[in-house]
């Protein structure tokens, strides 16, 4: 049984490679979500700003936030309660 320390090491290198194998996968899986998550989040974040700013404008433009129109001046007078002259003369005798 000479060669029994030889064993030993060598089953704790091979249990040594096998976590470190496992620890380097569980860390590339995460690189790779947290990667994904962000992308995710990008695109969210950009699609809910773009909502928020076409909201704004829908609401400014032709919601109750629209300016009230200003009145114009038209150039057909108002009536008022006195007869209009008549534009012909009226004999006189």
């Amino acid at each position: 049984m000479a060669g029994g320390g030889k064993d030993r090491d060598a089953r704790a290198a091979r249990e040594r490679t096998r976590t470190y194998q496992a620890r380097r996968q569980f860390h590339d899986g995460q690189v790779r979500r947290r990667t994904r998550d962000n992308l995710i989040a990008g695109i969210a974040g950009g699609i809910l700003v773009l909502g928020i700013v076409g909201i704004q404008t829908a609401y400014f433009v032709a919601g109750p936030g629209a300016p009230a129109p200003a009145p114009s001046s038209t150039s057909t007078p108002a009536p008022s309660g006195e007869p209009d002259p008549s534009p012909t003369p009226t004999p006189t005798p």
